[in-house]
């Protein structure tokens, strides 16, 4: 029993699934809540229909995990042999069905909470992502940055479904009010903004994923950056993004938000070590790797980077409050 669920755990990714879980009711809490706050408006989404949003999310991505894996056996059987589920230790039948039978429940949980807040543009999204996952493992991932754009893409939707959620319901109650339209700008800018960094550092996450998973990408005829460009190019595309990425950063929070900051404060010190510094030790990381496994540690540093960015809607709502 405890092996069948260390490997039901393994296969829909589940530390990836707590961490998208956490990302959405952060996105709410320590984001929308305290932007809606300030506004002396009252508007926050109800618990069950962000617990709706999480479920619908969760289920998606775990039924798009293992469709991913129905599709990359035989990749799998020489990039990680040790850690190959499907085709060993469940059937690829059954997890056709288990990923149908997710996705399926990450729907109508997504519709529900469409439903509720009565828009078109939330059931478009969840009803259109498992799609966009199929596709993604039974092809797009082996067309050139195609694949890296669409994890990039579907990635970065997290903050924006929050941003939708929370506009509907102001447009709702609202209508056209002034502070709940400039609320709404606010909504879109902050969480448009976490959006763009998770979108960037995925992307950047992928290209160093291709890198290491070359062998089994090669014997599967895929086009990735890693093979079309060579290691040298790859890893030249891979540090100009990182640096882009950490320039865009340091300029979006100096030139563009709209209350004054001194280098004391915490959420500049944040910025600086919890999200630009991080970001710059991948490249040495990414310099010095020379066979595969030495990859993986650029990866878990990307991870950490993506999670620490994340947590950086705690260091703004301190600041706000403070």
């Amino acid at each position: 029993m405890v092996s069948w669920l260390k490997d039901i755990w393994q296969l829909v990714r589940g530390g990836n699934l707590l961490i998208m879980a956490m990302t959405l009711w952060t996105m709410e809490r320590w984001v929308a809540e305290p932007l809606i706050d300030r506004w002396y408006i009252m508007g926050h989404l109800p618990m069950g229909v962000l617990t709706l949003m999480i479920l619908a999310a969760v289920f998606i991505a775990a039924g798009g995990y293992v469709i991913n894996d129905y599709f990359d056996v035989k990749i799998d059987r020489i990039n990680r042999p040790d850690r190959l589920i499907v085709s060993q230790r469940i059937s690829r039948e059954t997890a056709m069905w288990v990923s149908i039978a997710l996705s399926a429940v990450g729907i109508i949980c997504g519709v529900a909470v469409a439903v509720w807040l009565r828009t078109l543009s939330l059931a478009i999204i969840y009803v259109l992502t498992p799609g966009l996952l199929w596709f993604y493992s039974s092809s797009y991932k082996r067309l050139l940055l195609i694949g890296n754009l669409v994890v990039a893409f579907i990635t970065a939707l997290l903050p924006i479904t929050v941003a939708i959620a929370n506009a509907e319901m102001l447009r709702a109650n609202y209508a056209t009010f002034v502070p709940y339209t400039t609320c709404i700008k606010d909504l879109y800018f902050w969480l448009g903004g976490f959006a763009l960094f998770a979108f960037l550092v995925t992307l950047i996450r992928e290209i160093v994923k291709d890198l290491q998973d070359q062998e089994g990408d090669r014997e599967m005829e895929c086009h990735t950056v890693a093979i079309v460009c060579g290691d040298l190019w790859a890893k030249v595309i891979v540090s100009v993004l990182t640096l882009g990425t950490m320039a865009l950063i340091g300029w979006i929070w100096y030139a563009w938000l709209p209350f004054e900051r001194a280098w004391s404060s915490f959420a500049t010190r944040y910025v600086l070590f919890g999200m630009i510094v991080p970001l710059g030790c991948t490249l040495p990381l990414l310099w010095s790797a020379k066979i595969p496994s030495d990859y993986r540690s650029a990866q878990i540093l990307l991870k950490v980077t993506m999670f620490l960015g994340v947590l950086f809607s705690f260091a703004i709502m301190v600041e706000g409050r403070g």
